[in-house]
């Protein structure tokens, strides 16, 4: 299985339309975004994904009230980190802050997503993945990206744009 994993979009709505058509583009079978959403406006542009959308919430989202009615109406599913999936035989736990990880031991959870930095993050420990695709929606075309993960086989793949 192949995720899409996107961060900290912060309501730029033209970069959220190129983040979709990437992640289409990729096949990914689910998305997971890991908080900074900011507006439910964004949510509407993540409607066009091909695949569902999973995600946290994170410290800019303070116009909640509104991200959950949104999210449910369009089928979304947004919650307070943590949020703990199994797919594909693995553990994938998501947060927004990395403080918010536990320490990571005999590669439990396998993933671990998180978002907050707006820097990539890849790291292996206990053989597991700690994984943030940095910056996903700022102002710097080319250096902007999100990633795909293989949950068979733990690899990355980042889409800049």
């Amino acid at each position: 299985m192949r995720i899409g994993v996107i961060s900290d979009t912060h309501n730029h709505l033209g970069n959220v339309a190129r983040i979709v058509e990437l992640l289409n583009r990729a096949g990914v079978e689910r998305v997971v975004h890991t908080g900074d959403i900011t507006q439910a406006k964004t949510l509407e542009v993540l409607a066009r994904l091909a695949a569902p959308l999973f995600g946290v919430y994170g410290n800019n989202d303070l116009e909640r009230a509104e991200l959950e009615s949104t999210a449910a109406r369009i089928g979304m599913s947004l919650v307070a980190p943590p949020l703990s999936l199994d797919w594909a035989g693995r553990r994938v736990l998501v947060v927004h802050d990395p403080l918010d990880l536990p320490g990571l031991q005999d590669g439990e959870p396998a993933v671990a997503l998180h978002g907050h930095t707006h820097r990539l993050t890849l790291e292996r420990p206990a053989g597991g993945l700690v994984f943030n695709p940095g910056e996903c929606a700022g102002h710097m075309p080319g250096r902007n990206a999100v990633g795909v993960v293989s949950l068979e086989n733990l690899e990355i793949e980042l889409l800049y744009f």
